[in-house]
């Protein structure tokens, strides 16, 4: 339990009693929270139906619905996975080596390549999570937020190693394997069957898709920043669960 409320005081703003905090957190540890990430992914979930949910009661435009559900989000999970969007896409528009990659990646500030993507990315999850919500279809808002967050299993998984010797890639890089990997990508595609009523594939293919593209990118960013860190797995989050929303949407 007490990894598991660590897992929730890393991934959300939630005071949670019980962490490992202050105790130092070693890998054994670091694999543990990683492999519970996608509960903590449920909880966010949660949060942002609550709030779609409310705002469409109120009959807020439907565009108003999708902000104020992202914002949500953020909010809940500090906008730590936008950070990381950003600074992967201001890393991967540098065209340096991967050396100047993770120093612009560690400067704090959002470059125009990532300001404009996650621009682009915030239109994009508000513009899905609207359109769902007019159609109230908050299971499916739920299923493609949480299940996202089975791209930071995938992302820590054995082979690729930390981009830095500190920091949170340090504890949770290489640490997961096939079996973990493969249970929450079966309970993801499985949650994802009742999402869309009269067609059971088209949440499970949105779902597979979304992770799909998270592992591709995320592999991407292994390669060019010469390992995993928290910025990567983030960024893998954040795509997963954009392209999960659209598919979510179509008709």
């Amino acid at each position: 339990m007490r990894h598991l409320a660590a897992t929730v005081a890393w991934m959300t703003v939630l005071p949670v009693p019980g962490s490992l905090q202050p105790s130092p957190v070693t890998r054994a540890d670091g694999a543990r929270i990683i492999a519970r990430v996608p509960l903590a992914g449920a909880i966010v979930g949660s949060v942002v139906v609550a709030v779609a949910w409310a705002a469409h009661a109120a009959t807020l435009p439907t565009v108003l619905v999708g902000a104020l559900a992202a914002a949500a989000a953020a909010l809940l999970t500090r906008g730590m996975h936008l950070d990381g969007f950003a600074d992967c896409v201001d890393g991967l528009g540098s065209y340096g080596p991967p050396e100047r990659a993770r120093e612009i990646m560690r400067q704090g500030t959002v470059g125009p390549f990532g300001a404009a993507a996650l621009a682009l990315l915030l239109i994009a999850e508000s513009a899905a999570v609207g359109a769902l919500a007019d159609r109230e279809a908050w299971l499916a808002i739920g299923v493609a937020v949480g299940a996202a967050r089975v791209a930071a299993v995938l992302g820590c998984r054995r082979g690729w190693s930390p981009s830095n010797p500190d920091g949170f890639g340090a504890l949770t890089a290489g640490t997961q394997g096939l079996a973990t990997q493969g249970f929450w990508a079966v309970a993801a595609l499985a949650a994802a069957v009742p999402a869309v009523p009269g067609r059971p594939w088209q949440g499970p293919l949105a779902v597979a898709v979304g992770l799909l593209v998270a592992a591709l990118a995320m592999r991407h960013c292994v390669r060019r920043f010469g390992g995993m860190s928290g910025d990567v797995l983030g960024f893998g989050i954040e795509l997963a669960a954009v392209v999960a929303l659209i598919g979510l949407c179509a008709a």
